[in-house]
C-alpha cells in the first residue's frame, strides 16, 4: 500500500472513529442501535467509494484527502468551511443528545429510510467523481482542468452538493431524531455559501465557466434553482 492509500485510509478511520465519537459519547451509551447501522452503512459505503479511487482514479484520491480550513487557499472559504464542520457536527451531535432524553419516537422504518438515504447520497457522489476528475475537496483550478458538462453536469452546476444534502437528511433519520432534522438548515445554507462562493472563483479562473452557466442555469436543484 502507498503513501496516498495509507493516508486516504487513515484519513478515512480517523472520521469515522471521530463521528462514532460524537455519537455515542453525547448518548452516554453503546446501546444504540440505530448508531452502529449509520456508521456501518457511511463507512462502508465511503469504503467502497475510496477504494474504487485507489484503483481507478488516484489524482482524484489525492485532491480530496486534503480537505478541511487549513486545506483552502481562499480565505472565504476557510471560514466557510470551519463554519461547515461545526455545523456538521451538530448533525451528529443533536440526534445523540435526543437519543439519550428519549424526544423522539420513531418507527424503525423511517430510520431505515434515512439509511438509504445516506447511502443515496453517497452514492450521488460517487457518479459525481466518476463524471469529474476535477472534484477536489478544497476550492481550486487544476494546470489541465477542463469544465464537465456531461452526466449530473448538464443539469445542474453542483450535483455533488445534491448528493451532499441528501445524505444529510438521511443521517438524522437514521439515527432515530426529529429534533435532529432541524440541524439540516445551518449546514444547508453553509452549502449554498460555498456554492456561490465557488462559482465566483471559477468564474474568475476556469476558462469557459461562464459560458457554462449561461447553458447550465441550475445551481443546486433542476428546473428550480
Amino acid at each position: 500500500m502507498n503513501d496516498l492509500n495509507k493516508k486516504a485510509f487513515t484519513g478515512l478511520l480517523g472520521l469515522v472513529i471521530g463521528m462514532a465519537v460524537l455519537i455515542f459519547l453525547p448518548a452516554w451509551s453503546l446501546d444504540y442501535r440505530q448508531a452502529w447501522i449509520f456508521l456501518a452503512v457511511f463507512s462502508g459505503s465511503v469504503a467502497a467509494i475510496t477504494i474504487y479511487l485507489m484503483k481507478e482514479d488516484p489524482q482524484l484520491l489525492e485532491r480530496r484527502v486534503n480537505a478541511g480550513p487549513g486545506a483552502e487557499r481562499e480565505k472565504s472559504q476557510k471560514i466557510i468551511q470551519f463554519i461547515a464542520q461545526i455545523a456538521f457536527i451538530a448533525v451528529l451531535v443533536v440526534p445523540a443528545i435526543d437519543h439519550r432524553h428519549g424526544w423522539s419516537t420513531m418507527p424503525t422504518y423511517v430510520s431505515a429510510v434515512g439509511d438509504l438515504l445516506v447511502a443515496l447520497g453517497l452514492l450521488v457522489v460517487f457518479l459525481v467523481f466518476k463524471e469529474n476528475t476535477y472534484s477536489s475537496a478544497i476550492i481550486e483550478v487544476g494546470s489541465e482542468q477542463k469544465i464537465i458538462t456531461t452526466g449530473p453536469y448538464a443539469l445542474v452546476r453542483h450535483p455533488m452538493y445534491i448528493g451532499a444534502i441528501v445524505m444529510l437528511l438521511g443521517i438524522p433519520l437514521a439515527l432515530g431524531s426529529w429534533w435532529g432534522l432541524f440541524t439540516i438548515i445551518p449546514i444547508a445554507l453553509v452549502i449554498v455559501w460555498r456554492l456561490l462562493e465557488e462559482e465566483k472563483f471559477l468564474a474568475k479562473n476556469l476558462a469557459g465557466y461562464a459560458e457554462y452557466q449561461s447553458k447550465v442555469r441550475c445551481h443546486l436543484l433542476p428546473f428550480i434553482w
